[in-house]
């Protein structure tokens, strides 16, 4: 079981510029004293072609975690355009924040990121080049987060699906700027968990 759990994630100062900085209002439960600092992560895809461009815009750890309910904001400097190829600079990306504690990742959730042009341009030839970072706006698909959670072993507690660093669950949509959404909310925009759910009751028809 984990000892801590994202309740709920804002997405702050959204849409805003390309430039400005990320702002994640973060709530987390803590169900147990911690004996080390959470170590929180925020990681900008600068292409979907190579993980080579990926970016850590902010690193920071966390703690002492009172046991309880915990709320921070989480801000995170713009991705440096140097190392961005200029073709994704435009356009849908994905950034993620993630938390480790003892170096071991638990839980990522990624936001899509669409980048827009504000200014004029051709719209045969497109934004013109290289672009205009001034006039790139940043708008993060904040209702549709993707949750993944993977069991980790905590205060030096092992057990088999710890050690092999399993994947707990994987759930799409999980949270929102205004809170968690029901299982029906789930099922009507998640094809996944509907697929899901319909398996599991063929497999009870069979029996």
């Amino acid at each position: 079981m984990a000892l801590v759990n994202v309740v709920n994630m804002m997405v702050l100062d959204n849409p805003t510029a390309f430039l400005n900085p990320f702002q994640f209002e973060i709530t987390f439960e803590c169900l147990q004293e911690l004996e080390e600092d959470l170590e929180w992560k925020v990681v900008y895809v600068g292409s979907a072609e190579s993980s080579e461009h990926d970016q850590v815009l902010d690193e920071i750890l966390v703690g002492p975690v009172p046991v309880g309910i915990n709320k921070f904001v989480l801000q995170a400097e713009p991705p440096d355009p140097r190392r961005i190829p200029p073709n994704d600079i435009i356009g849908v990306t994905v950034v993620l924040v993630t938390c480790a504690y003892r170096e071991r990742e638990f839980v990522r959730i990624g936001y899509y990121v669409n980048n827009e042009y504000s200014g004029e341009y051709d719209e045969e030839t497109g934004p013109p080049k290289p672009i205009e970072l001034g006039k790139v706006t940043r708008m993060i698909l904040a209702d549709k987060p993707r949750v993944t959670r993977f069991a980790i072993p905590w205060n030096g507690q092992e057990n088999a699906d710890a050690s092999n660093g399993q994947v707990e669950t994987e759930d799409a949509h999980v949270m929102n700027g205004q809170g968690a959404k029901s299982d029906e909310q789930l099922m009507e925009e998640d094809p996944l968990i509907e697929e899901e759910e319909e398996e599991e009751e063929e497999e009870d028809g069979d029996e």
